[in-house]
């Protein structure tokens, strides 16, 4: 008796995992205005994804028109618009809630083009095709906080709405959400794993170096603000490596950059190193990919005058005479 055939199994839609995240953001931006305590006026949602969605349909228009191609999100009814729409969805509402503009909406709809924007702007071609580079929410965010200081990050870090045991259980939800989202859809918990491992044996080093208690190095690692960017940030399968070895050096890159830049007392060190780590690997797949096209040469058959010398050159009589005999000829 033969044992029963497995059916294959069904591979996920990785579009599942983007809408997965998507509607999180939704739900925690909603939860923050009504219980966290988020600060943000709620008008700066409405402006940040309505910009989002403007400036993800123009710019995708504008380059598809630039390329003499369809655009992305035409040919496929509401579903592949909506599915289009879901990156620039996800990147609005959460620059709605991570930076503070103090009511100055023009700052919240030049963050949000900036960051959609550096998808187009900053692309190196990979497997035949385009892709960005720049981790859109962290650059939009990086860019804002150089040129306009004033603008703050987070005033709502330790969710002044959560008491007692709700302190603990939002993070820790939110990292099982993060957990499942990055083992099913993104593959990235060796960049969440070398991230966290690098970050804690340099804080260890720290910590000993300057004679001062190791839980004074760690404790930003337990605020819900690090929670996001561990598990939602630095993992977008977009702007991040696939491979094991490139994961690791991606993640442990951000906590050296991170300690770096703490040791040279700069604020905001943990979005300005996600921006250096990203622009160092976009430089190196672009030099990469001008390698490629030498490579591909190197690797055609070049044909030389010596290789005719042992393949004679025959003339054939017309169609339905009998040739006639003819020495062979040869190239010079």
């Amino acid at each position: 008796m033969s044992a029963p055939i497995s059916s294959p199994r069904k591979k996920r839609d990785p579009r599942n995992g983007l809408r997965m995240s998507a509607t999180f953001a939704t739900i925690f931006t909603i939860l923050g205005h009504t219980v966290f305590g988020f600060e943000q006026p709620v008008a700066q949602v409405f402006v940040a994804v309505g910009t989002g969605y403007l400036c993800a349909l123009f710019f995708e228009w504008v380059d598809a028109r630039a390329n003499g191609v369809a655009p992305n999100f035409s040919g496929g009814g509401i579903r592949k618009l909506v599915d289009f729409l879901l990156p620039a969805h996800m990147t609005s509402i959460t620059l709605s809630f991570l930076l503070y503009f103090n009511q100055r909406f023009w700052i919240t709809a030049l963050t949000v083009a900036l960051a959609l924007g550096s998808k187009y702007v900053f692309r190196v071609r990979q497997n035949g095709r385009l892709q960005h580079f720049m981790n859109p929410s962290n650059f939009g965010i990086a860019v804002v906080l150089v040129t306009y200081q004033w603008t703050g990050v987070l005033p709502w870090g330790f969710t002044i709405g959560l008491n007692g045991v709700w302190d603990w259980l939002v993070p820790l939800i939110i990292v099982a959400l993060g957990f499942r989202l990055n083992l099913l859809f993104t593959g990235r918990l060796p960049t969440v794993a070398a991230w966290l491992g690098t970050f804690i044996v340099l804080g260890l080093g720290r910590a000993w170096f300057q004679h001062t208690p190791i839980g004074t190095q760690l404790v930003v690692l337990t605020g819900i603000t690090n929670v996001l960017f561990t598990f939602y940030m630095i993992t977008d399968p977009q702007t991040s490596p696939s491979r094991l070895r490139s994961q690791i050096l991606f993640g442990s890159g951000i906590a050296c950059t991170y300690f770096v830049l703490l040791a040279l007392h700069i604020q905001y060190m943990m979005f300005y190193s996600v921006t250096i780590v990203c622009a160092t690997r976009g430089l190196g797949l672009y030099v990469l990919s001008l390698r490629a096209p030498s490579a591909m040469l190197a690797a055609v058959p070049v044909v030389t005058t010596r290789d005719w010398e042992h393949h004679p050159i025959k003339v054939t009589a017309p169609f339905g005479q009998a040739p006639e005999p003819q020495e062979a000829v040869t190239p010079d």
